[in-house]
Protein backbone atom coordinates (compact mmCIF):
# COMPACT_ATOMS: atom_id res chain seq x y z
CA UNK A 1 0.00 0.00 0.00
CA UNK A 2 2.93 2.35 0.57
CA UNK A 3 4.09 1.96 -3.04
CA UNK A 4 0.90 2.50 -4.28
CA UNK A 5 0.69 5.70 -2.42
CA UNK A 6 4.07 6.91 -3.37
CA UNK A 7 2.93 5.68 -6.88
CA UNK A 8 -0.02 8.80 -7.24
CA UNK A 9 1.04 10.98 -4.96
CA UNK A 10 4.26 11.27 -6.58
CA UNK A 11 2.04 11.19 -9.61
CA UNK A 12 0.05 14.47 -8.67
CA UNK A 13 3.44 16.40 -7.09
CA UNK A 14 4.81 15.62 -10.87
CA UNK A 15 1.55 18.23 -12.34
CA UNK A 16 3.60 20.71 -9.72
CA UNK A 17 6.81 19.64 -11.37
CA UNK A 18 5.59 19.99 -15.21
CA UNK A 19 3.90 22.89 -14.25
CA UNK A 20 6.79 24.54 -13.41
CA UNK A 21 8.42 23.52 -16.14
CA UNK A 22 6.30 24.68 -19.22
CA UNK A 23 7.57 27.96 -19.21
CA UNK A 24 11.02 27.50 -18.92
CA UNK A 25 10.64 24.30 -21.61
CA UNK A 26 8.52 26.95 -24.30
CA UNK A 27 10.88 29.43 -24.36
CA UNK A 28 13.77 27.55 -24.28
CA UNK A 29 12.22 25.34 -27.47
CA UNK A 30 11.19 28.41 -29.41
CA UNK A 31 12.75 31.33 -28.81
CA UNK A 32 16.25 29.46 -27.96
CA UNK A 33 16.36 31.33 -24.70
CA UNK A 34 17.30 29.36 -21.61
CA UNK A 35 15.63 31.50 -19.01
CA UNK A 36 16.77 30.58 -15.09
CA UNK A 37 15.42 33.59 -14.08
CA UNK A 38 12.30 31.69 -14.33
CA UNK A 39 12.75 29.81 -11.31
CA UNK A 40 13.22 33.59 -9.50
CA UNK A 41 9.37 34.02 -10.99
CA UNK A 42 8.08 30.89 -9.32
CA UNK A 43 9.70 31.98 -6.23
CA UNK A 44 8.36 35.60 -6.43
CA UNK A 45 4.69 34.00 -7.45
CA UNK A 46 5.04 32.23 -4.24
CA UNK A 47 5.94 35.22 -2.07
CA UNK A 48 3.15 37.58 -3.44
CA UNK A 49 0.80 34.57 -2.65
CA UNK A 50 2.16 34.21 1.03
CA UNK A 51 2.14 37.99 1.25
CA UNK A 52 -1.38 38.74 -0.42
CA UNK A 53 -2.78 36.05 1.87
CA UNK A 54 -1.27 37.06 5.04
CA UNK A 55 -1.55 41.04 5.03
CA UNK A 56 -4.94 41.31 2.99
CA UNK A 57 -6.75 37.83 4.33
CA UNK A 58 -7.33 37.07 0.18
CA UNK A 59 -7.71 33.08 -0.54
CA UNK A 60 -4.48 32.03 -2.00
CA UNK A 61 -6.00 30.97 -5.14
CA UNK A 62 -7.76 34.15 -5.79
CA UNK A 63 -4.15 35.21 -5.43
CA UNK A 64 -4.01 34.62 -8.90
CA UNK A 65 -5.77 37.54 -10.30
CA UNK A 66 -2.92 39.71 -8.91
CA UNK A 67 0.12 37.48 -9.75
CA UNK A 68 -0.69 36.54 -13.31
CA UNK A 69 -1.66 39.52 -14.75
CA UNK A 70 2.11 41.02 -12.35
CA UNK A 71 4.60 37.88 -13.46
CA UNK A 72 3.40 37.77 -17.48
CA UNK A 73 4.25 41.65 -17.83
CA UNK A 74 7.67 40.85 -15.64
CA UNK A 75 8.37 37.35 -17.98
CA UNK A 76 7.22 40.10 -21.27
CA UNK A 77 9.68 42.49 -20.28
CA UNK A 78 11.84 40.10 -19.98
CA UNK A 79 12.11 38.72 -23.02
CA UNK A 80 11.41 42.36 -24.54
CA UNK A 81 15.34 42.75 -22.90
CA UNK A 82 16.72 39.24 -24.49
CA UNK A 83 15.32 40.17 -27.82
CA UNK A 84 16.71 44.19 -27.30
CA UNK A 85 20.21 43.05 -26.73
CA UNK A 86 20.27 40.37 -29.04
CA UNK A 87 21.50 37.79 -26.30
CA UNK A 88 22.36 34.40 -27.90
CA UNK A 89 20.89 30.82 -26.25
CA UNK A 90 24.61 30.00 -24.32
CA UNK A 91 24.50 34.07 -23.13
CA UNK A 92 20.89 33.97 -22.16
CA UNK A 93 21.83 31.17 -19.34
CA UNK A 94 24.55 33.27 -17.95
CA UNK A 95 22.40 36.35 -17.67
CA UNK A 96 19.68 34.88 -16.49
CA UNK A 97 21.38 33.01 -13.88
CA UNK A 98 22.86 36.64 -12.77
CA UNK A 99 19.16 37.59 -12.75
CA UNK A 100 17.90 34.87 -10.79
CA UNK A 101 20.63 35.33 -7.93
CA UNK A 102 19.57 39.20 -7.70
CA UNK A 103 15.98 37.88 -7.67
CA UNK A 104 17.03 36.00 -4.59
CA UNK A 105 18.92 38.50 -2.98
CA UNK A 106 15.57 40.65 -3.13
CA UNK A 107 13.48 37.94 -1.53
CA UNK A 108 15.98 37.70 1.37
CA UNK A 109 15.65 41.46 1.65
CA UNK A 110 12.14 41.49 1.68
CA UNK A 111 10.79 38.66 3.66
CA UNK A 112 14.44 37.63 4.82
CA UNK A 113 15.87 34.14 4.62
CA UNK A 114 13.57 32.30 7.37
CA UNK A 115 11.15 29.77 6.36
CA UNK A 116 7.74 31.40 5.33
CA UNK A 117 4.17 29.50 5.26
CA UNK A 118 0.69 30.14 5.18
CA UNK A 119 -1.32 28.95 8.54
CA UNK A 120 -4.20 26.78 8.44
CA UNK A 121 -6.88 30.00 8.89
CA UNK A 122 -5.50 31.80 6.40
CA UNK A 123 -4.31 28.31 3.95
CA UNK A 124 -7.48 25.79 4.15
CA UNK A 125 -6.10 23.82 1.21
CA UNK A 126 -3.05 22.99 3.35
CA UNK A 127 -4.68 20.61 5.92
CA UNK A 128 -7.78 19.44 3.51
CA UNK A 129 -7.18 15.72 2.02
CA UNK A 130 -9.62 13.54 -0.23
CA UNK A 131 -9.21 10.20 1.11
CA UNK A 132 -9.84 6.81 -0.99
CA UNK A 133 -9.68 3.94 0.82
CA UNK A 134 -6.45 4.03 2.53
CA UNK A 135 -5.21 6.82 0.00
CA UNK A 136 -4.92 10.32 1.17
CA UNK A 137 -3.99 13.08 -1.27
CA UNK A 138 -3.78 16.63 -0.20
CA UNK A 139 -6.03 19.07 -1.61
CA UNK A 140 -3.20 21.57 -2.87
CA UNK A 141 -1.11 17.96 -5.02
CA UNK A 142 -4.90 17.82 -6.43
CA UNK A 143 -5.14 21.22 -7.43
CA UNK A 144 -1.54 21.27 -9.43
CA UNK A 145 -1.89 18.12 -11.12
CA UNK A 146 -5.35 19.30 -12.36
CA UNK A 147 -3.94 23.04 -13.23
CA UNK A 148 -1.36 21.69 -14.51
CA UNK A 149 -3.22 19.62 -16.96
CA UNK A 150 -5.40 22.12 -18.22
CA UNK A 151 -2.46 24.27 -18.57
CA UNK A 152 -0.55 21.30 -21.26
CA UNK A 153 -3.90 20.76 -22.88
CA UNK A 154 -4.69 24.65 -23.69
CA UNK A 155 -1.24 25.16 -24.61
CA UNK A 156 -1.08 22.06 -26.62
CA UNK A 157 -4.19 23.18 -28.38
CA UNK A 158 -3.13 26.63 -28.84
CA UNK A 159 0.20 25.50 -30.64
CA UNK A 160 -1.31 23.28 -33.06
CA UNK A 161 -4.75 24.92 -33.69
CA UNK A 162 -4.53 28.80 -33.56
CA UNK A 163 -2.48 30.94 -35.87
CA UNK A 164 -0.56 32.23 -33.43
CA UNK A 165 0.46 29.06 -32.06
CA UNK A 166 1.61 28.07 -35.69
CA UNK A 167 3.22 31.46 -35.88
CA UNK A 168 4.98 30.48 -32.77
CA UNK A 169 6.41 27.17 -34.26
CA UNK A 170 7.21 28.86 -37.73
CA UNK A 171 9.76 30.91 -35.91
CA UNK A 172 11.10 28.16 -33.96
CA UNK A 173 11.98 26.39 -36.69
CA UNK A 174 13.42 29.54 -38.56
CA UNK A 175 12.70 32.98 -37.63
CA UNK A 176 13.66 34.58 -40.63
CA UNK A 177 12.18 32.56 -43.78
CA UNK A 178 8.25 33.27 -41.25
CA UNK A 179 9.59 36.96 -40.76
CA UNK A 180 9.82 37.08 -44.94
CA UNK A 181 5.59 35.60 -44.10
CA UNK A 182 5.17 38.46 -42.53
CA UNK A 183 4.64 36.69 -39.04
CA UNK A 184 6.24 39.37 -36.28
CA UNK A 185 8.57 37.38 -34.36
CA UNK A 186 9.47 40.30 -31.64
CA UNK A 187 5.77 40.54 -30.91
CA UNK A 188 5.25 37.29 -30.45
CA UNK A 189 8.23 36.30 -28.42
CA UNK A 190 6.77 38.93 -26.12
CA UNK A 191 3.63 37.14 -25.93
CA UNK A 192 4.92 33.50 -25.17
CA UNK A 193 7.37 35.09 -22.44
CA UNK A 194 4.55 37.05 -21.02
CA UNK A 195 2.76 33.49 -20.96
CA UNK A 196 5.53 31.82 -19.89
CA UNK A 197 5.83 34.48 -16.63
CA UNK A 198 2.18 33.65 -16.34
CA UNK A 199 2.85 29.77 -15.87
CA UNK A 200 5.49 30.76 -13.12
CA UNK A 201 2.44 32.48 -11.08
CA UNK A 202 0.42 29.73 -11.00
CA UNK A 203 3.49 27.14 -10.35
CA UNK A 204 4.28 29.77 -7.27
CA UNK A 205 0.86 29.80 -5.99
CA UNK A 206 0.42 26.01 -6.04
CA UNK A 207 3.70 25.40 -4.70
CA UNK A 208 2.40 28.11 -1.72
CA UNK A 209 -0.37 26.20 -1.26
CA UNK A 210 1.33 23.25 0.28
CA UNK A 211 4.86 24.17 1.42
CA UNK A 212 7.42 26.59 3.02
CA UNK A 213 9.55 28.23 1.82
CA UNK A 214 12.69 30.40 1.82
CA UNK A 215 14.63 32.17 -0.61
CA UNK A 216 17.43 29.51 -1.43
CA UNK A 217 14.00 27.23 -2.15
CA UNK A 218 14.20 28.63 -6.23
CA UNK A 219 17.74 26.32 -5.92
CA UNK A 220 16.42 23.17 -4.88
CA UNK A 221 14.16 23.17 -8.42
CA UNK A 222 17.02 22.97 -10.34
CA UNK A 223 17.57 19.33 -10.69
CA UNK A 224 14.03 18.53 -10.72
CA UNK A 225 12.55 20.89 -13.12
CA UNK A 226 15.65 20.36 -15.50
CA UNK A 227 14.98 16.60 -15.07
CA UNK A 228 11.48 17.23 -16.21
CA UNK A 229 12.71 19.29 -19.28
CA UNK A 230 14.82 17.19 -20.84
CA UNK A 231 12.73 14.02 -20.54
CA UNK A 232 10.08 15.49 -22.01
CA UNK A 233 11.69 17.38 -24.71
CA UNK A 234 12.62 21.02 -24.95
CA UNK A 235 9.73 22.83 -26.09
CA UNK A 236 7.41 19.79 -26.00
CA UNK A 237 4.36 20.59 -24.13
CA UNK A 238 2.67 17.31 -23.66
CA UNK A 239 5.95 15.79 -23.45
CA UNK A 240 6.79 18.02 -20.23
CA UNK A 241 3.36 16.87 -18.52
CA UNK A 242 4.28 13.25 -18.75
CA UNK A 243 7.68 14.03 -17.52
CA UNK A 244 6.82 15.60 -14.63
CA UNK A 245 4.47 12.63 -14.20
CA UNK A 246 7.40 9.86 -14.49
CA UNK A 247 10.18 11.77 -12.39
CA UNK A 248 7.39 12.40 -9.60
CA UNK A 249 6.90 8.37 -9.63
CA UNK A 250 10.03 7.71 -10.13
CA UNK A 251 11.32 10.11 -7.11
CA UNK A 252 8.25 9.02 -4.72
CA UNK A 253 8.49 5.13 -5.21
CA UNK A 254 12.40 5.60 -4.59
CA UNK A 255 11.94 7.27 -1.04
CA UNK A 256 9.87 4.64 -0.07
CA UNK A 257 11.36 1.82 -1.51
CA UNK A 258 14.94 2.55 -0.94
CA UNK A 259 15.37 6.59 1.02
CA UNK A 260 15.15 10.00 0.11
CA UNK A 261 18.85 10.72 0.16
CA UNK A 262 19.33 7.72 -2.71
CA UNK A 263 15.98 9.87 -5.47
CA UNK A 264 18.06 12.24 -6.87
CA UNK A 265 21.05 9.76 -8.00
CA UNK A 266 18.07 7.27 -9.40
CA UNK A 267 16.61 10.04 -10.93
CA UNK A 268 19.50 11.76 -12.60
CA UNK A 269 20.99 7.37 -13.91
CA UNK A 270 17.49 6.87 -15.69
CA UNK A 271 18.07 10.58 -17.28
CA UNK A 272 20.98 9.96 -18.34
CA UNK A 273 20.28 5.79 -19.54
CA UNK A 274 17.13 7.65 -21.34
CA UNK A 275 19.04 10.52 -23.00
CA UNK A 276 21.52 8.02 -24.26
CA UNK A 277 18.52 6.38 -25.79
CA UNK A 278 16.30 8.75 -27.22
CA UNK A 279 18.69 12.32 -27.57
CA UNK A 280 16.16 14.65 -27.93
CA UNK A 281 14.03 13.54 -25.18
CA UNK A 282 12.37 10.39 -23.71
CA UNK A 283 8.55 12.02 -24.33
CA UNK A 284 9.56 14.25 -27.60
CA UNK A 285 6.76 13.34 -30.59
CA UNK A 286 7.98 16.46 -32.56
CA UNK A 287 10.36 18.95 -31.73
CA UNK A 288 8.70 22.37 -31.71
CA UNK A 289 12.24 24.08 -32.57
Amino acid sequence: MNVVQAILSGALIGGLYALMALGLSATWGVLRIINLAHFGLILIGAYLTYQLSTSWGIDPLLTLVVTVPALFVAGACLQWLFDRLAVSEFNSLLISFGLLIITIQVAANIWSADFRRMTADINPYATESVTLGRLVFPVSTLFGFVLAGLVVLGAHLALRRTFAGRALRAVAQDSAVAGAFGMNHRRLSLVLGGLSGATAALAGTIFALGNAMTPETAYEWFGIVFAVVILGGIGEVAGTFAAGILVGVLSGVVSVVWSPATAPFVLFTAIILALLLRPRGLFALGAVR
